[in-house]
């Protein structure tokens, strides 16, 4: 910013010394409202919705959303940290410092964590007694011992539930938000239909316990607005469970615990592994407070009923969202907040199930846009089911914890760990982006390379799908075309024939196609090389299980959030008209990593924007007439009082936005 201001300051002095004249100064003007909005505009686009810096707390609810004390939406994306082990130590302290592990939680753009504890931490005595120290090495772990005297000295003679506190305020500290988890009474791995922890009255599940030790918990954080919401219990289940005590048990629980702590989320969760909420449709928790409860669910590939490896992934993945719409998703409908407080994968790309799984999970989450947390953070365990250093494939650290384990599929989960609809989000009408889930990205134009292709969804454009099935640029005329097979998609302003019309097709509804009659029938979208945008025939309509279809599958997301093109269009137009006027060019901006703005061809003998070289240069902008005028007006006024002093026509000049230096003016 400062390397900005001396040049404007050094840009200013040299103009008015070469042209003395009142229309430099307008000129000068002109370019410093522009860079001015520029920046705004990045300011803008890169700050996150819900990072934590910007939340004011607590979080309430509001319909289906997490809402924070501004109204404003907060999308939870939070990432399990196991703490509920044997050892009933936070994973990985003997690996990495606490605060690297925070702060690497963070650098993988994770705005929470929800940490898990085992209620005996709070209601036995003996475990509460020990310290870190005494538990690693009443284990024989002393390895980890080591490892925590290394690593994190000042947490190896506390007592469990102090070095639990400290996992806490250093999250805090790192602006992570905290959801509390009871993942198991007796510590160790959770979770068994027969561990005697899965239900109500079993062998270490005293419901009495149970709600003494959430009370505790509360109580303890009561006062930490870091801690944002406490989950009951994780997933419930066993021969015992029932309905009937799940209402008498949970929604006392809920009432305990908002009385402990009235600033917390409360959130539920539901029997069979917390696959099932289906019974809430029939009959609601009654409870005392409003605008604090969230329901929460599980979702992996090898719990949902569907054989991803043998049938068709289309039918499979149509049928698994519509068992997750049956069971729990209603609710969502019904506009209660829904957390996926777990869902994971095998991160070493070997597991077929994981990876077919999981493409159909991300368009889920992007169309549905809802809360999550990802099993697991914690690269490996200080012992696992009786083995030492076991190694957590679906960790998103590695063994050691030094690195993300897969940095790809840390980057496909960049596209939903914000928000695409919510309150407080911005003022656009609701428009819609285009996601690819096999690679985490969504359509963007590249102005530079005059092509469509994928890229990060913070720089999606904004595109309107409307009820002819015409995908246009939200606020022109130009619609996506098909040109042929294996041929990149354009835009066009002949948006009436087959081929700008995108349908939905194929089971899972995530083909989308396009009817090119001249030039070989039914067309979808696909990938081509370098991630350029193609139509291609449509692969695995058909029942083959073995066909992999993920390149063409696509979702189009609504959206409300803000996007760089629907800015630009809504506050450019009185910039590029007072540029045009002085005979200034805007000659090109490419993209960046937070902004797209098209080029933009500014006549020098008239004022508004030419449009006719749009299809070459892959122009986003298309100004009303109207809106043209409306900001010529104001300028044309003022020109008329000017023109009794002499005007010296300025040389035209291109306004360029590189990435690694903001703001450079060049004379053309």
């Amino acid at each position: 910013m400062t390397r900005t201001i001396n040049w404007l300051s050094s840009s200013v002095s040299q103009r008015n010394h070469q042209s003395g004249s009142m229309v430099a100064a307008s000129a000068t003007n002109c370019l410093l409202l522009l860079l001015l909005f520029l920046f705004s505009f990045f300011l803008l686009t890169c700050t996150p919705a819900s990072s934590g810096a910007d939340i004011v707390f607590p979080l309430s609810t509001s319909s289906r959303w997490v809402v924070d004390g501004a109204g404003r939406r907060v999308k939870l994306a939070c990432a399990n940290w196991a703490a509920h082990l044997e050892p009933a130590v936070a994973e990985g302290l003997s690996k990495q410092p606490l605060d690297a592990i925070s702060r690497s939680v963070a650098a993988m753009g994770f705005n929470c964590v929800r940490l898990t504890w085992p209620l005996f931490l709070l209601t036995d005595p003996s475990l509460a007694s020990l310290t870190v120290r005494r538990s690693l090495d009443g284990l024989g772990l002393f390895e980890s011992t080591a490892g925590v005297r290394v690593n994190n000295p000042a947490l190896l003679d506390l007592t469990l539930l102090q070095a639990f506190q400290a996992v806490v305020s250093n999250l805090a500290s790192n602006k992570l938000m905290v959801i509390l988890d009871n993942q198991i009474s007796k510590p160790g791995w959770c979770c068994s239909r027969y561990d005697g922890n899965g239900f109500f009255g079993d062998k270490y599940f005293d419901p009495d316990e149970w709600l003494e030790g959430l009370e505790m918990m509360a109580t303890i954080f009561n006062g930490s607005s870091s801690v944002v919401g406490m989950s009951l219990r994780n997933e419930l289940r066993g021969p015992k469970q029932n309905i009937s005590l799940w209402y008498r048990y949970m929604q006392r629980g809920a009432e305990i615990v908002h009385s402990a702590n009235p600033n917390i989320l409360v959130i539920l969760s539901g029997l069979d592994y917390d696959k099932d909420l289906s019974f809430l449709s029939r009959n609601q928790v009654d409870l005392s407070f409003k605008g604090k409860l969230v329901f929460e669910y599980h979702w992996y590939g090898f719990s949902d009923g569907g054989n991803w490896t043998a049938d068709n992934p289309n039918q499979v993945c149509a049928m698994v969202i519509g068992n997750i719409t049956r069971k729990v998703g209603f609710l969502l409908e019904q506009g209660w907040p829904l957390f996926l407080s777990e869902f994971g994968v095998d991160q070493s790309g070997a597991n077929e199930v994981d990876n077919r799984f999981l493409n159909c999970f991300l368009s889920y989450a992007a169309e549905k846009d809802i809360d999550w947390a990802i099993w697991a953070l914690q690269g490996s365990y200080y012992v696992r089911e009786g083995q030492l250093g076991f190694d957590e494939t679906y960790g998103l650290l590695s063994w050691d914890w030094c690195k993300p384990r897969n940095s790809s599929f840390v980057q496909r989960l960049a596209a939903i760990q914000y928000p695409f609809l919510g309150p407080g989000l911005s003022k656009n009408s609701p428009y819609n982006v285009i996601f690819h889930p096999m690679t985490g990205l969504c359509i963007v134009m590249n102005s530079r390379l005059k092509q469509i292709q994928l890229g990060q969804c913070s720089e999606s454009d904004a595109w309107s799908y409307t009820k002819k099935l015409k995908l246009m640029l939200k606020g022109t005329q130009f619609c996506l075309q098909a040109e042929g097979v294996g041929k990149p998609v354009k835009l066009g302003t002949s948006c009436k024939d087959s081929r700008s019309r995108w349908e939905p097709i194929s089971d899972s509804k995530l083909h989308i196609s396009s009817n090119l009659t001249d030039h070989g029938g039914v067309m979808c979208l696909d990938i081509g090389d370098k991630g350029v945008i193609v139509t291609d025939l449509c692969k695995c309509l058909s029942l083959d299980g073995t066909c992999n279809p993920d390149s063409q599958w696509f979702s189009i997301v609504r959206s409300n959030r803000e996007v760089n093109g629907l800015i630009l269009r809504k506050f450019l137009p009185q910039f590029i008209a007072t540029c045009c006027m002085l005979k200034w060019s805007i000659i090109e901006i490419p993209s960046g990593p937070c902004s797209l703005l098209p080029p933009i061809l500014c006549s020098s003998s008239r004022f508004e924007p030419e449009v006719d070289c749009i299809r070459e240069t892959m122009c986003a902008l298309s100004i009303d007439q109207e809106q043209a005028k409306l900001a010529r007006e104001p300028l044309e006024q003022k020109q008329k009082e000017e023109n009794k002093i002499q005007t010296q026509i300025l040389p035209a000049k291109k306004l360029y936005i590189a990435e690694d230096d903001p703001i450079r003016c060049y004379d053309r």
